[in-house]
C-alpha cells in the first residue's frame, strides 16, 4: 500500500462525502481512469487501481496523495476479478465506489476487422463491465455504495467504422440502467457518464483517423473541443460525490439527451455524405486499435491465446 503523507495537490477535502471510503477505478493506467484515480485521490478517497500495465498502474499509484493498492487484472478474466475484488477488500476495505472505465476501440470498417479483435472490444467494453459490477456488487451493498458505468456519446448515435465501440457503449448504457432498477432498493445507486471527446491517447491523432475527423469536422462548433482527461476527472468526482443518475463530461450534454432520437439520422446523414466523398483507398485504410492502452490491452490478450513460446 502506497501512503504520501504531504497530501499533494492541496485539494483534499477532510469530512466531504468521498473522504476515507473506498474507491475501485478499472483502466486506471492511462487516461481518463489515471486522471479519476488521481482526481478521487485528492478528494480524500483510498483508491484501488485495476488495470492491464503494471508498471503504468505503480507509476500513477505512487504518484498518488493517499492510500492505495494496485492490482493487474484483465477484466474480461471472471477469476482475476473475484480475486481484485478479494484483494481491495483486505488491502483498503470495501468499496464505496466502483468505476466501470476500462474500454478499448478498433476504428476502421466492419467486414474488415478480424472478427476476433471486434469481439474483444465487446468483451472488455460490455462484459468487462458487467463482470466488474458482478465482482464487487456485495461490497456495494454492503456499503451501499455507488457504481459508475463509464460510457460514451457513441451511444447517442452509432458512427460507421465504429461498430463494436458504439454497440458496447450503447449496450454499457443499457446494462446500467437495468442494473439501477434492480439494486436502487438495496441503496446502490448506479450512475452512468457520458463522455464526449477526451484528449486520451485514443484520441492521439485524431485529425489522422478519417473517421474520427468526419466526425468531429461534422459536428457545431463547441461540440468540437476535446477536454483534457484532468477536466474529465473532476466533472466525473463531481457526480461520484453527488451519487449522480447521470454525468456529463462535458456538463452542457444534458441538453442533448431530449434530442438523441435525432442523432442517429444526422451521423447517418453526414456518414453518407462523407464516405461518398472519399477515396476508396482512405476507406481501405488498415483496421487500428485505437491508443496505447487498447494497443496493450490486444497485445496481451493474443500472447495470452497463442500460449507460452516453445522454448518455456
Amino acid at each position: 500500500m502506497h501512503h504520501s503523507p504531504d497530501g499533494s495537490h492541496g485539494r483534499r477535502v477532510p469530512g466531504g462525502p468521498l473522504h476515507g471510503r473506498v474507491a475501485v477505478v478499472t483502466g486506471a493506467a492511462r487516461g481518463v481512469g489515471e486522471a479519476l484515480a488521481r482526481s478521487l485521490s485528492d478528494a480524500g478517497m483510498h483508491v484501488a487501481l485495476l488495470g492491464r500495465e503494471r508498471a503504468t498502474l505503480r507509476e500513477t499509484a505512487a504518484s498518488l496523495s493517499g492510500p492505495s493498492i494496485c492490482v493487474e487484472c484483465d477484466i474480461t478474466d471472471r477469476t482475476a476479478l473475484a480475486d481484485a475484488a478479494r484483494r481491495v477488500e483486505t488491502g483498503l476495505g470495501p468499496a464505496s465506489v466502483v468505476v466501470a472505465n476500462a474500454g478499448i476501440a478498433v476504428s476502421g470498417p466492419f467486414d474488415r476487422t478480424d472478427a476476433e479483435l471486434w469481439q474483444r472490444v465487446i468483451d472488455v467494453n460490455l462484459t468487462g463491465s458487467a463482470d466488474t459490477a458482478r465482482a464487487f456488487l456485495p461490497q456495494l451493498t454492503a456499503t451501499r455504495g455507488y457504481f459508475l458505468q463509464i460510457a460514451s456519446t457513441a451511444a447517442f448515435g452509432a458512427a460507421p467504422m465504429m461498430s463494436a465501440y458504439c454497440a458496447s457503449k450503447a449496450g454499457a448504457e443499457s446494462f446500467a440502467l437495468a442494473l439501477r432498477g434492480e439494486v436502487e432498493p438495496d441503496g446502490v445507486r448506479v450512475g452512468i457518464a457520458y463522455l464526449h471527446w477526451t484528449g486520451t491517447d485514443m484520441l492521439t491523432g485524431i485529425d489522422d483517423d478519417p473517421v474520427l475527423e468526419a466526425l468531429r469536422r461534422n459536428q457545431p462548433r463547441p461540440a468540437r473541443r476535446v477536454h483534457s482527461s484532468a477536466q474529465v476527472a473532476q466533472w466525473l468526482t463531481r457526480g461520484i460525490a453527488r451519487r449522480s443518475r447521470n454525468i456529463y463530461a462535458p456538463p452542457w450534454l444534458r441538453w442533448c439527451q431530449p434530442l438523441r432520437p435525432l442523432f442517429p439520422v444526422l451521423v447517418a446523414r453526414a456518414a453518407r455524405r462523407e464516405l461518398r466523398a472519399r477515396p476508396s483507398r482512405e476507406l481501405s485504410a488498415p483496421v487500428e486499435v485505437l491508443g496505447a492502452g487498447g494497443r496493450a490491452d490486444w497485445s496481451s490478450y493474443r500472447a495470452s491465446r497463442s500460449g507460452p513460446p516453445a522454448d518455456g
